[in-house]
C-alpha cells in the first residue's frame, strides 16, 4: 500500500481510531473496461467474512484444529513498527501484522460489524451519560507474553499518549501521535481495580467503541516503565505534573517501538513476534501466555511484495500460501482467477480505503483556489476506474465524497462536475490571469504551472499519474511525476509535495477523519483549515443524535468539496487469493491476518 490508517471508520494516520495510509497498488490491464471484473463476493466467498469465533456481538477465540506447519501471507509492503500510533510510522501494513499480536476491547470482523473481543474483556457499559462514562472490565488474569499482567495501566497510557494534550516547549505534542480523535474528549481515566477502566468524558463521543484497541493501540505500559525509570504510567497526566518524566515517557513511546526488539515487544493476542528481517517480512509464533483458543497456524509468516503479479506467482509457486493485496492490480487479479484449476481461491470486494489526490494549500500555485479547481475540472476519473479499477471489480466508479464511501447513507456525490473536460479547465486559469505559452503550459507572472504528484513506487500509481498528465496537458497543467518508495514512510506526514497520491484506509468509525481534516489536525499535512468545516466536525463527532451526527459530516463534506482540497478518486477494491487454507477473507482495516488464529489448514 502504502496505506496510511485513519480512524475514518482507517486506513492512514492515527488518532483514537486513525485512518491509515494505504499505499498500495498495482498495474493494469489492457486498459479495457470493466467485462473482465469480479462483482462483489456472494456464496462462500461472503461467508468467510463471519469469524469462526463470533457470536452475535461478541468475538471468542474458537477451538480449532492446529498444524505445525508455517502459513506464508504475501502483502503489498512490509512491516515496519510494533507502535503503529505514531504519525511516522502509521500504516495499513502494520496493522496488518498487529492484529494478531496486540488484544484490544473490540475486533471488527470481514463485514466491519464491531465485536466486543471476549478473550479479553468482561464488558464494555456506558455507565453514565451525563457526563458520558463508559467503564472497561477487563477479564481477570489475561497476560502479555512476559508473564506480565494486560491491564488497566496499559489504556492508561494508550490515553496519555493519544489526547495530544501533552505538550513540549515548542508547544507542539510531546508524543506525536497520528491522530487524537477519541482520546482528546476524554477528561480523565481512572484505574478503580487492575482490570476495571474508568473513562470520563468532557464532551460526549458516540463513537468510543473505536477507543483501545481496534488501531493496535494498546502497548505494553510495563516495558516502558521499566526502560525510562517511571516507576507508574498512571501517575502522570498530560497537563500539570512532572514534565520531565512525561518527555521521558513521550520520547520512548514514539521512537522505541520501531522495527523489532523481542524485549521491547511482547503480545496480548494470539501470537507473538520473533523475528523481523528488514524491508522484507515479519515473523509471528504462537503466543504461550495466551489465556484462550490457541491459533491454528503455529507460524506465520507476513512477506512484503511490492510487485502484485510477483505475489501471484509466488502462490502459483507454493511459495506463499495467501495473497493479501490492498489495492488493486488488473493483471494479478486475472492470473489469480486463471488459478482455479490448481485450487486457488480468488476474492475481490470494495474495502473501507479511498484513492485520493490531496492538495498543498503551502504550495505557491495551489493557494490559489482556481489552479485547484482547474487541477479537478482536467483529471478524468471515469478513466482512471475504467483503465486501472474496474477489471478488477466492474463496478468500481469515481467516488463523490472524502466523508462517506457510495453505499453508506449519508452519501452525496459532491464532486460529479468534474469530468475531466481540459478546455473547462483552461478557460479557469486564463480567468484567473495565466497565459497559455507556445509550449502549451500555462505561465502567470513569468512562472509555469508546474505540479509535481508524488507517491510510492508502485505501478498503478505511477500509470494514475501518466494518464493525469495527459488528460491535464490539455489544461496548461504541467504534471511531474514524482516517485519515492519513502514517500509516505517520510516525506507526507511533513506536508513535502505539492500533490500527494495514497490511499486513507478507515475502520468503521467517522470520527478519526477529525485529525484530517480539521485545522491543525495530526494528520492535516496540506495545511487545509475552514472554521466552518472545524465546527461541523466538532459537532459530528460529539453528537449523539445519529441523524443529526450525519447532517454534520455531511455539512463538512460539501464545505471540502468546495475549497477544492481533496480530489477522492474511487474506493479501492481488496483482493485476496488463498490455497490450502479453509476459510481466508481479507478485511478492510485490518487485512488477511484478521482471523488468522481461525485458519485450518486443508492440504
Amino acid at each position: 500500500m502504502s496505506i496510511k490508517k485513519s480512524s475514518l471508520t482507517a486506513i492512514a494516520a492515527i488518532a483514537g481510531m486513525s485512518l491509515v495510509l494505504s499505499a498500495c497498488g498495482g498495474s493494469t490491464g489492457d486498459g479495457g473496461g470493466g467485462s473482465t471484473g469480479a462483482k462483489e463476493p456472494t456464496g462462500d466467498i461472503a461467508a468467510m467474512a463471519i469469524a469462526k469465533g463470533e457470536s452475535g456481538d461478541n468475538y471468542t477465540s474458537p477451538e480449532v484444529t492446529q498444524s505445525n506447519d508455517t502459513f506464508v501471507v504475501s502483502t503489498d509492503n512490509p512491516f515496519t513498527a510494533y507502535n503503529n500510533q505514531t504519525s511516522d510510522a502509521n500504516n495499513s501494513y502494520n496493522t496488518f501484522a498487529l492484529g494478531q499480536v496486540l488484544s484490544g476491547a473490540y475486533k471488527l470482523d470481514g463485514n466491519n460489524k464491531v465485536l466486543l473481543n471476549k478473550d479479553v474483556m468482561d464488558s464494555v457499559e456506558v455507565t453514565s451519560k451525563s457526563p458520558q462514562v463508559v467503564t472497561w472490565n477487563i477479564k481477570q488474569g489475561i497476560s502479555w507474553s512476559d508473564g506480565e499482567p494486560w491491564d488497566c495501566d496499559d489504556f492508561y497510557l494508550d490515553w496519555l499518549s493519544s489526547t495530544g494534550k501533552a505538550k513540549g516547549a515548542d508547544g507542539k505534542d510531546l508524543f506525536t501521535a497520528a491522530s487524537t480523535t477519541g482520546y482528546e474528549l476524554i477528561d480523565k481515566v481512572e484505574c478503580k481495580t487492575p482490570t476495571q477502566v474508568v473513562t470520563t468524558f468532557g464532551t460526549p463521543y458516540p463513537d468510543y467503541k473505536g477507543l483501545f484497541g481496534v488501531s493496535s493501540d494498546v502497548l505494553p505500559a510495563h516495558i516502558l516503565e521499566k526502560e525510562t525509570g517511571v516507576a507508574d504510567v498512571t501517575k502522570l497526566t498530560p497537563t500539570g505534573g512532572d514534565q520531565a518524566a512525561l518527555a521521558k515517557v513521550a520520547e520512548f513511546w514514539k521512537t522505541k517501538w520501531n522495527g523489532f526488539d523481542a524485549k521491547l515487544m511482547p503480545s496480548s493476542a494470539q501470537y507473538q513476534l520473533t523475528a523481523f528481517e528488514q524491508n522484507n517480512s515479519v515473523t509471528l509464533e504462537r503466543n504461550p501466555k495466551w489465556a484462550g483458543k490457541p491459533g491454528g497456524p503455529a507460524k506465520i509468516v507476513l512477506r512484503g511484495i511490492s510487485d502484485q503479479v510477483a505475489q501471484a506467482q509466488a502462490l502459483e509457486n507454493g511459495e506463499v500460501q495467501v495473497n493479501s493485496m490492498a489495492q488493486p492490480d488488473a493483471n494479478a487479479a486475472e492470473r489469480l482467477r486463471g488459478l482455479s484449476s490448481q485450487g486457488v481461491t480468488f476474492g475481490a470486494s470494495n474495502g473501507l480505503s479511498y484513492e485520493h489526490l490531496d492538495l498543498n494549500f503551502k504550495n505557491k500555485f495551489l493557494s490559489d483556489a482556481a489552479v485547484r479547481k482547474a487541477f479537478m475540472q482536467c483529471v478524468n476519473r471515469d478513466e482512471l476506474a475504467d483503465k486501472l479499477i474496474r477489471p478488477v471489480l466492474d463496478t468500481a466508479k469515481p467516488l463523490g465524497s472524502l466523508v462517506f464511501f457510495q453505499a453508506e447513507e449519508g452519501y452525496n456525490d459532491n464532486y460529479v462536475q468534474y469530468k475531466g473536460d481540459a478546455a473547462e479547465a483552461k478557460k479557469t486559469l486564463e480567468g484567473a490571469g495565466y497565459t497559455i505559452g507556445g509550449d502549451g503550459f500555462a505561465t502567470k507572472g513569468g512562472a509555469k504551472l508546474t505540479i509535481k504528484i508524488s507517491h510510492t513506487d508502485i505501478p498503478r500509481r505511477k500509470q494514475t499519474v501518466e494518464l493525469i498528465q495527459s488528460q491535464c496537458k490539455g489544461a496548461g497543467i504541467e504534471i511531474v511525476d514524482d516517485t519515492d518508495p519513502n514517500f509516505l514512510d517520510t516525506r507526507v506526514s511533513q506536508g513535502d509535495y505539492d500533490i500527494a497520491l495514497f490511499a486513507w484506509s478507515s475502520a468503521p468509525f467517522k470520527s478519526s477523519q477529525q485529525s484530517i481534516y480539521s485545522t491543525g489536525g495530526g494528520q492535516n499535512w496540506s495545511n487545509y483549515g475552514n472554521p466552518k468545516v472545524d465546527a461541523a466536525y466538532k459537532d459530528a463527532v460529539s453528537n449523539l443524535d445519529e441523524a443529526a451526527a450525519r447532517k454534520s459530516f455531511q455539512e463538512a463534506d460539501k464545505l471540502m468539496a468546495e475549497d477544492n482540497y481533496s480530489l477522492p478518486l474511487y474506493q479501492l477494491p481488496n483482493m485476496w487469493a488463498f490455497k490450502g487454507i479453509d476459510k481466508v477473507f481479507f478485511q478492510s482495516y485490518n487485512g488477511a491476518l484478521w482471523n488468522a488464529n481461525e485458519w485450518v489448514k486443508t492440504s
